[in-house]
């Protein structure tokens, strides 16, 4: 008896945002045009970057890696939450449920990652600017790149491990949108002290450790920037750093709510708001923090959508 209470479930049910047809139906077509958004953004400031020879710096390269990440991060949720929606079902199987978790983590990690590498990117500019060059060579840009990768991908495989070895006792209902570790954990029939442990240690490597090295590269730019003289060369310098913070604070914000506070505070309709905003609202809006702040970007962007104007 015992043995056949702890049977896996097959598929979990995701319960979605709202269980109310006209909410569904509102919120469908807002996620579909913020994804639509989301994809077109990120991918005209890929297309802006590499066809833009001024635009092939360091600074540029993580941002087109970033904006590259961001399309991946949303196409792990979204696409399935719509197609739900369509099919009028709300499962998804156990393995495509761990799958998805899989990437989602993965995904958030790189981004994580990638913040941290823009940052130090900004105070070797700003902070070292004579060495700036020979400093910040391709080989670390890539090297950067790579590690941000091979990174989350550890941290992401060894959530998914944690939670694959655990039970699920017919409890299949996630009040999410998609399979996020939190609500899973929730589900889980056996012991998850292990699982909370690894989110607070082995987590940390790909939120709190790029969050700290962000926060010790600002700490070094502004008392760099508040050691020059002229008021113009502050608002220069504090104005290449703006769209960076605007995004870090964004995504670092409801990441640490959600996944670093107790686990005894946490409640479902919490949860999925701070989702929305990292996983939806923060990649649909750094394209327009970093072209609409940034004269060269959006330069590029113009000239981008003339020439495609023109062949058309």
């Amino acid at each position: 008896m015992e043995a056949a209470n702890l049977t896996r479930v097959s598929e979990f049910l995701l319960l979605g945002l709202s269980q109310d047809p006209e909410q569904q139906q509102l919120l469908f077509g807002l996620f579909l045009s913020m994804y639509l958004v989301t994809g077109l953004g990120n991918l005209l400031i890929i297309l802006a970057i590499g066809t833009d020879v001024q635009l092939h710096t360091p600074m540029y390269f993580f941002l087109a890696n970033l904006a590259f990440v961001d399309i991946c991060f949303t196409s792990t949720t979204i696409p399935k939450m719509l197609a739900n929606h369509v099919s009028g079902r709300q499962g998804i199987p156990y393995a495509g449920c761990l799958t998805q978790m899989f990437f989602f983590i993965w995904f958030a990690g790189i981004d994580s990652f990638l913040l941290a590498a823009m940052a130090y990117d900004r105070y070797a500019a700003i902070c070292h600017p004579l060495h700036y060059t020979t400093s910040v060579t391709p080989q670390l840009c890539g090297l950067l790149v790579v590690t941000a990768w091979t990174a989350a991908f550890g941290n992401s495989l060894t959530h998914t491990l944690m939670l694959a070895r655990l039970s699920f006792c017919g409890h299949n209902r996630v009040p999410h949108f998609f399979c996020d570790l939190s609500p899973l954990l929730k589900l889980a029939c056996s012991d998850t002290f292990v699982n909370d442990v690894m989110v607070y240690t082995v987590g940390a490597l790909s939120t709190i450790i790029p969050f700290v090295g962000i926060l010790v590269s600002y700490m070094r730019i502004f008392a760099a920037v508040l050691q020059i003289s002229s008021t113009g060369g502050k608002q220069k310098a504090f104005s290449t750093c703006g769209s960076h913070l605007s995004v870090v604070s964004l995504f670092y914000g409801t990441l640490i709510g959600v996944y670093f506070s107790p686990m005894s505070s946490h409640t479902a309709q919490k949860d999925t708001l701070a989702a929305v905003m990292y996983t939806v609202v923060t990649p649909m809006l750094n394209p327009f923090i970093y072209s609409l702040r940034n004269s060269d970007m959006k330069g590029a962007l113009l000239v981008l959508v003339r020439q495609k104007l023109v062949f058309s």
